[in-house]
């Protein structure tokens, strides 16, 4: 069920919503200055259509995400949430942002404020697992055809039909993966260091951390480890350590700060020992779509390579790279805001 959010006060709407399994999953809404959000009671909208083709079908099986059935309990009686924007721009996209593997819609707490200020609704979820979504008792179930599923659903509850799709690593991945399932939802993508080839070694070095808690005793521990953990950031000032700490751990009842995921998330990343799908068929169905792939420009994920051959497969593809860092920007850098302003007004 859409849980409705407080008063309209608030910078964002926090949202609540039951997965087709019934699993509680959350939402950060961004309604935008120019818009509202208002709760329709009278029915849903349609359900996204299942879409497919381009001649993959194998990868990840991510053609095994369905949408859901309008008999879902999640559908009945459902408060559904619709922007209802005055004037010009109702039929800007929404822009969704996706985050990475183990992160949160908290990244995002910079960036969608300003992109909400200039008009744009945003969707930021909480993959199941992760944040304020609850954790999964079947690690199986952390896949990104259970991540697009949960998407789908997500969609077809807001009433929402057209998104500018805006993903970090694991989340520029499932942007893609959108590309092939539900091409006409796609407004334009923006692939936030991550592309079609994913270096072992760095693969590597995230899973290696993800896997096990690191309880921490207050914020500024928690600082010091997150800084320690991701020194490729290179973030500013500790002031920007310590926003990246808060959306890397929760207090937990212990009187602990403790990653913000469930250590399972990476069960299947690590039991998986088939050879890792080719994600180029992904990023080709993007080539009738606007593009803008960011990169850190000592990206140990996205590498030049990689990044070059991305220009070659989709000639209208915009680049920016934010030099110095590393494996993901935080799309708080000014250059990249810029970059993600500029294209939005092209989609």
């Amino acid at each position: 069920m859409l849980a409705p959010s407080p008063a309209s006060a608030l910078t964002h709407g926090d949202r609540f919503f039951s997965a087709e399994d019934g699993l509680r999953l959350y939402f950060r809404d961004y309604p935008g200055e120019n818009g509202n959000i208002e709760c329709d009671t009278r029915g849903v909208s349609q359900p996204l259509p299942r879409e497919g083709g381009g001649g993959w079908e194998g990868a990840w099986a991510l053609t095994a995400a369905k949408p859901p059935p309008r008999s879902s309990p999640a559908f009945a009686g459902e408060e559904v949430l619709k922007r209802r924007p005055p004037g010009e721009g109702h039929d800007r996209p929404v822009v969704l942002c996706l985050p990475g593997l183990a992160r949160n819609s908290k990244d995002f707490g910079t960036l969608a404020p300003h992109l909400a200020a200039q008009g744009y609704r945003v969707l930021a979820p909480d993959y199941r697992g992760r944040g304020r979504s609850a954790y999964d008792d079947n690690w199986q179930h952390y896949h990104p055809r259970t991540y697009l599923s949960d998407l789908r659903h997500l969609l077809t509850l807001t009433g929402v039909h057209r998104v500018i799709a805006l993903g970090t690593s694991l989340g520029g991945i499932m942007a893609m993966a959108m590309g092939v399932l539900m091409p006409t939802v796609l407004a334009g993508v923006v692939l936030n260091d991550v592309g079609p080839d994913l270096p072992p070694a760095g693969l590597t070095r995230i899973l290696a951390y993800l896997s096990e808690d690191r309880p921490q005793p207050d914020w500024e521990a928690a600082r010091r480890n997150v800084q320690r953990l991701l020194p490729q950031l290179a973030l500013a000032d500790d002031a920007a350590w310590m926003r990246l700490a808060r959306a890397t751990y929760r207090e937990d009842k212990d009187g602990l700060l403790h990653f913000d995921w469930d250590p399972n998330i990476v069960r299947p990343l690590l039991e998986d020992r088939t050879p890792r799908p080719d994600l180029w068929p992904l990023f080709r169905s993007l080539r009738h779509l606007p593009v803008l792939a960011l990169r850190g420009g000592i990206s140990d994920i996205l590498t030049q390579d990689t990044y070059n051959r991305m220009a070659t497969e989709h000639p209208a593809l915009i680049r920016v790279q934010a030099p110095g860092i590393g494996h993901a920007p935080t799309l708080d850098e000014p250059q990249l805001q810029e970059a993600i302003d500029e294209f939005l007004g092209r989609c």
